[in-house]
């Protein structure tokens, strides 16, 4: 199984969360990732500022590969390096050698615009996912009459 660093974010508000660098195995085809005892499977465009999802919890990750500027996490956080990628991460992938024992590090993050936007956008996607059908009444009819299409009919 192939397996290469990786910059992991679990997405636990849908915007940020904590980061990290870790060896990341991809199965034969290349559609699954595997990280820490989970499999991560591609959300195909369907997330937002995720692109992954843990098949079993069906939390949601940015994975990516990691930048050599340190700028991976979109927001400013602190990102943490697994033990097992520190030696590499920083001799390879960053240049800085004499930094092979750091943990962690302050990533700066990509974006220098206001949250507000994005934050709109979660709470919007957060509406989509609570939305359900009006009720029908017990005679399976619709509370809106045949024709009548409701107060709104003629914005659609």
């Amino acid at each position: 199984m192939k397996s290469r660093l990786m910059y992991i974010e679990l997405k636990k508000d849908g915007v940020r969360g904590p980061g990290r660098i870790g060896r990341v195995a991809f199965s034969k085809t290349g559609s699954r990732l595997y990280y820490a005892g989970r499999t991560l499977a591609p959300l195909k465009g369907r997330g937002l500022k995720t692109n992954y999802f843990d098949t079993q919890t069906s939390e949601e990750f940015w994975i990516s590969g990691p930048r050599a500027d340190g700028r991976d996490s979109l927001y400013a956080a602190t990102v943490a390096i697994d033990e097992d990628a520190r030696k590499e991460y920083w001799r390879d992938l960053r240049g800085m050698p004499a930094d092979a024992l750091r943990p962690s590090y302050k990533s700066p993050g990509k974006s220098n615009r206001e949250r507000g936007a994005v934050e709109k956008a979660v709470r919007r996607r957060d509406m989509d996912r609570r939305w359900r059908p009006p009720r029908l009444e017990a005679t399976g009819e619709s509370t809106v009459e045949e024709g009548d299409g409701g107060e709104h009919a003629d914005e659609l």
